[in-house]
């Protein structure tokens, strides 16, 4: 019955050295409290705590009350599930941002890549397409039909430091993205203008319990996480039609191909 009684400070159970300094809503805990002018206050630390002790009129409120953060929420679900749709719902309907995690470390190596690299984006191996580039060559050494710009093009090898091997390793292989990685994207999310001030929607993100306890760690602490359930039959019936069409534009690609080598061919004859 005390406990219910209790004065809480101007933050309530958020801890209010985080979201002075962080701009944060961070959950205190019972055993990081400090009583000031009556009132009882949380923290996420015991550092914070002690911060607070030695100067608490720069986190208590004054004249108006402590403004609060934005917005942060954090979509989570299944491939297929239906998370970009309904995020982009959201963020036009709140006026925050929409962020696609995936898609934004795509975008961070696509300008070297000059396409979008992952599982859902690989190709099968045209073997066709290595051979008509080897009779493509021995062709250019009869006629000059293929300019020495074109073969050196198809030559030149991308190189990517060492943050974008990473983000490409996991795009394509599903590989951990490293803290120093991460450290680069995220907390800009919650620190920096425009979405400090703004708020946002993280779509896909984070996919791993290892980045769940990255944001802890960095005490950035979504305000709301959705995770969108859904039935492995409507997720089927969402992918599969795209996926199909994929499919059959390789085959037809496959056949053009096989035409193609099969002229190629006549003409090296010739």
């Amino acid at each position: 019955s005390k406990e219910k009684k209790r004065h809480m400070g101007d933050t309530k159970h958020f801890c209010s050295v985080n979201l002075k300094e962080n701009f944060v809503l961070y959950p205190g805990l019972h055993e990081h409290a400090a009583k000031y002018q009556d009132k009882i206050y949380y923290f996420s630390t015991s550092e914070y705590r002690d911060k607070f002790l030695k100067n608490p009129e720069e986190y208590v409120a004054h004249n108006e009350p402590i403004q609060a953060p934005p917005l942060r929420v954090c979509l989570l679900g299944t491939h297929g599930a239906g998370k970009t749709t309904c995020a982009r719902q959201i963020a036009d309907k709140l006026g925050i941002f929409h962020i696609q995690f995936e898609e934004y470390l795509q975008e961070l190596i696509l300008p070297k890549t000059k396409e979008k690299v992952g599982r859902h984006f690989d190709e099968e191996p045209e073997e066709d397409d290595n051979k008509m580039t080897i009779l493509s060559q021995e062709l250019e050494d009869f006629s000059q039909t293929m300019t020495k710009a074109e073969t050196e093009k198809s030559k030149q090898e991308v190189e990517l430091t060492d943050e974008e091997e990473a983000i490409k390793a996991n795009l394509v292989d599903n590989k951990a993205l490293p803290s120093q990685v991460l450290d680069n994207i995220v907390p800009d999310w919650w620190m920096k203008e425009p979405f400090r001030s703004t708020g946002f929607i993280l779509d896909g993100f984070p996919r791993t319990p290892d980045e769940a306890q990255y944001l802890s760690e960095r005490g950035l602490c979504p305000d709301v996480v959705v995770y969108i359930k859904v039935e492995e039959s409507d997720v089927l019936d969402r992918l599969f039609p795209p996926r199909l069409k994929k499919w059959k534009e390789r085959q037809y690609k496959k056949m053009e191909n096989k035409k193609k080598l099969k002229d190629l061919k006549a003409k090296i004859r010739v």
